[in-house]
């Protein structure tokens, strides 16, 4: 890839943003994006015990094929939504995932559930290329949007935990699955209502296009790949990690599976606000010093919460899953300033599919890694790998680079 080309941000490509109601069911099918995900790792000592499997950390491997998916099917999802239309990719999202959970609810193996899993993780995989770029591609505030879907994305996680604690303990893990699968497929039917149809897809449409020279081109792309594929590799250790996490760091205070859902709801509730923060901030502010300082965050408070236990540890996992949630904006303005809107399912598509191909490393290898080493080790790693990253975007060219180099439209 040789250039990168650049929207002439904030002029919208069409005369006015989405009607409310669509931008808001775009933001619960974030909401329903990172629950699905979530869902089998907080329900996974309640499935293992109905299984027969001795330890949930046998579990944790078969649900490996839903995140590869997730990062894999990134790519075609991407190219469809510019070619075909986003609006159809977003009816595909909520039908097909809400119909794939309720397929996992009915199996009756590990390795049944890893199949179905699997298939889930395909369709989830649609939404992050294609359901952002079609929010933000009216905006004339991309960052605070992207900040309030992220934090509807992050209130997805949050609600993860709180309903299947709740549906797992009163009717069992595997209506966890099909209470939320009923729900995203009545979201489709609503967004089919309210959603105008596209008269062209992106990719046919006229655009104005600011190209990169060629060496800051590879920079951004290459800093947007890879920072994307660390902070998602802390994404996977945590969201996947933080509920048996809390059972040992809390344990002798809190034991109740509700509880403890709850628990971990408002860790990410709390850190889920950052995202809006951050947003708002990047319609302001250069994205490289705001970045690093996110990061630095990063590499203290998992470093801090290595070395506690109790309630104490419960404030250092608010602290450090505000700096991951914090994290997260950021490449997704990158693509906004940086991409055409005629080619940002694309390359989102390309970035999502390496990063998060990647990061599925961490799904499969937490299990063997926590029986092997610990949570205090764990968290020592994700201090490591903190510290990569501020390392990759020292790399970033400066605002003032990217501007030069991309013309006048780049805020």
């Amino acid at each position: 890839m040789t250039t990168l080309t650049s929207s002439a941000a904030p002029v919208p490509e069409q005369p006015a943003d989405h009607p409310r109601m669509v931008r808001g069911l775009l933001n619960v099918a974030h909401a329903l994006d990172h629950l699905f995900l979530l869902i089998f790792a907080t329900a996974v000592a309640a499935i293992a015990a109905d299984f027969g499997v001795a330890r949930w950390e046998d579990l944790m491997p078969y649900t490996t094929g839903a995140f590869v998916m997730f990062g894999l099917a990134s790519v075609p999802a991407g190219r469809w939504g510019d070619l075909w239309g986003r609006r159809r990719m977003m009816l595909i999202f909520f039908h097909g995932i809400g119909l794939s959970a309720i397929a996992v609810a009915f199996t009756q193996s590990p390795w049944q559930m890893g199949v179905a899993l699997t298939v889930l993780g395909a369709f989830s995989a649609i939404y992050h290329p294609v359901g952002i770029p079609l929010l933000v591609q009216n905006s004339p505030t991309p960052g605070r949007t992207i900040g309030i879907n992220g934090l509807a994305g992050n209130l997805g996680i949050a609600l993860a935990a709180l309903s299947t604690g709740l549906l797992v303990k009163y009717f069992g893990w595997r209506m966890a699955f099909v209470v939320p699968g009923v729900v995203s497929i009545a979201c489709g039917f609503w967004f089919a209502r309210c959603a105008p149809p596209e008269h062209a897809a992106p990719a046919r449409k006229a655009a104005t296009q600011v190209h990169l020279p060629r060496n800051l081109a590879i920079r951004t792309f290459v800093v947007m790949v890879a920072s994307a594929t660390t902070g998602s590799l802390l994404f996977n250790f945590t969201t996947n990690g933080n509920g048996q996490l809390m059972v040992e760091r809390l344990d002798g205070l809190v034991a109740d599976p509700a509880q403890l859902g709850f628990l971990l709801a408002g860790i990410y509730a709390v850190a889920s606000l950052a995202q809006l923060v951050v947003g708002r901030l990047l319609d302001k502010v250069a994205v490289k010093p705001l970045f690093l300082g996110i990061l630095a965050l990063q590499i203290g408070v998992f470093y801090w919460a290595a070395h506690t236990t109790g309630w104490l540890w419960y404030v250092a996992a608010i602290a450090y899953m505000v700096s991951v949630f914090a994290s997260i904006p950021f490449n997704e303005t990158m693509v906004v300033r940086y991409i055409d809107n005629s080619m940002r399912s694309r390359v989102s598509g390309v970035r999502i599919a390496v990063s998060f191909g990647i990061s599925s490393l961490a799904v499969y290898l937490l299990g063997p890694f926590i029986k092997a080493a610990g949570f205090t080790s764990l968290m020592l790693t994700m201090s490591a790998i903190a510290c990569v990253s501020a390392l990759i975007v020292l790399w970033l060219p400066s605002q003032a680079q990217l501007q030069a180099g991309a013309g006048p439209a780049a805020p």
